[in-house]
């Protein structure tokens, strides 16, 4: 797989991010890199964040408006692998 497949394959699931980072670590570029790093950031967080949002929704249940709040990890997710997408075709593009 190229370095782009990987880039997008690391925010699907910690098995893709497994995947990427084995399959990429001899031809790792710093976008692949960078990539890596932030879909374990996202999957670290978004893991945290359910954990405190459960403990908080046991404690005071009329806070379960706060379960919206993880739809933004969900959308820096897709955010992720679309910026994934564009930096490795603008980049091809512009080495042609």
């Amino acid at each position: 797989m190229n370095n782009k497949t990987l880039s997008i394959v690391s925010y699907i699931t910690l098995i893709g991010w497994l995947i990427a980072y084995f399959s990429g670590k001899e031809k790792a570029d710093s976008l692949l890199k960078y990539h890596l790093r932030q879909a374990l950031g996202l999957a670290i967080v978004s893991i945290i964040f359910n954990l405190a949002l459960n403990a908080i929704l046991l404690a005071a249940p009329s806070l379960s408006f706060l379960g919206f709040a993880g739809w933004a990890i969900l959308v820096f997710w897709i955010l992720g692998m679309i910026n994934a997408c564009l930096l490795y075709t603008s980049d091809a593009a512009d080495e042609r």
